[in-house]
């Protein structure tokens, strides 16, 4: 773990919060990419299928279609993962 990646948390919103079974969790990730490929590590095929429809939020930059991998993760820093929401 390098400094640069250290203490980032994934904070589940909604139907991904039911799938992960947690409100949030700490990873050392340096990636979004890696934090995600960690967050699956051990849960079920639902949480899986429940990230794929994800968006997701980098401490309040939206990744949009960027390519995961290619998201680099704060020191500190916060995911919001959000599930699609109904009407809006």
């Amino acid at each position: 773990m390098t400094s640069a990646s250290a203490g980032v948390t994934l904070r589940y919103w909604a139907a991904a919060r039911a799938a992960a079974g947690v409100a949030s969790e700490q990873t050392s990730a340096a990636t979004l990419a890696e934090a995600l490929a960690q967050a699956r590590s051990g849960r079920d095929d639902r949480f899986a299928r429940v990230l794929s429809v994800c968006s997701y939020v980098v401490d309040g930059e939206p990744v949009g279609a960027r390519n995961h991998a290619s998201v680099a993760l704060p020191c500190g820093g916060l995911v919001d993962v959000l599930p699609p929401f109904a009407g809006g």
